[in-house]
């Protein structure tokens, strides 16, 4: 049996990257899958994929910073499918910048996005999660809302304050039967990712640092990540909320 059969599933930043996996792989196993994001050909293009594969798919353009936009989105996902079981907030940006470096127009961009739109998912759908009976947020957050490294100021207070929402959340949703854990990856070869270190003055010398900073050697696959997350979908983490699990090839061991 598919190990998320009759489950939804909404995903933010579904058209590249650990949103992309996410959705492929939960369709693989059986779920209906909304994918949101701002860029509708690249959900189009997913979606078009799952569906090709003979499962279903609905391709939901939305701006995780805004209120309006987050909460048709999700209506018109619970509309389509009938209910909502899994969410994954996975939309995401990054600055890199020390506090003195970053403005307040960068800061507020990170924030909004990775903080804010992940609460602002989160409080759109778990009255669609309640009516389902229970559900699974998962948030992608960051292992650097575990440790922090330098030049990542705004990055790491907002994937710090993803942490707390995560654990905050599955206290006051843990009677509804909605759980909420959070994934925090190291270095995932995403869009985001690379074009960050594209523009570092020398990229190929600046991934082999990070690399030789990873215990396991290599950086992570979205696909790594989209494991991690049908396990946390799925009824197999059914006593398991609250927590946030580095996904980060060991760096946070030592």
């Amino acid at each position: 049996m598919q190990r998320l059969s009759g489950k939804a599933a909404f995903i933010t930043g579904g058209g590249t990257g650990i949103g992309r996996a996410c959705a492929l792989l939960f369709a693989r196993e059986g779920a209906k899958v909304a994918l949101a994001a701002r860029r509708r050909e690249k959900l189009d293009a997913v979606a078009q994929e799952i569906i090709a594969e003979g499962h279903e798919a609905l391709a939901v353009e939305c701006d995780v910073t805004r209120k309006d936009s987050v909460e048709a989105a999700a209506r018109a996902t619970e509309q389509r499918f009938g209910a909502l079981n899994v969410i994954v907030n996975n939309a995401g940006t990054m600055h890199v910048g020390s506090a003195e470096e970053t403005t307040d127009d960068q800061w507020n961009r990170v924030l909004a996005t990775n903080l804010t739109g992940t609460f602002l998912v989160s409080r759109a759908t778990v009255p669609a999660l309640r009516r389902a009976g229970g559900g699974s947020i998962i948030n992608i957050g960051s292992y650097l809302g575990i440790v922090g490294i330098q030049h990542r100021a705004a990055y790491c207070a907002s994937k710090g304050g993803v942490t707390m929402l995560t654990r905050a959340m599955a206290l006051d949703h843990a009677a509804d039967n909605i759980r909420v854990n959070c994934i925090g990856p190291a270095l995932v070869e995403t869009e985001m990712a690379m074009t960050a270190i594209s523009r570092m003055p020398d990229p190929a010398a600046y991934r082999k640092h990070r690399e030789s900073q990873i215990p396991l050697g290599r950086v992570g696959r979205p696909e790594d990540v989209a494991q991690l997350a049908l396990f946390l979908a799925s009824d197999e983490s059914s006593w398991m909320t609250g927590n946030v699990i580095a996904l980060d090839g060991g760096i946070t061991a030592g």
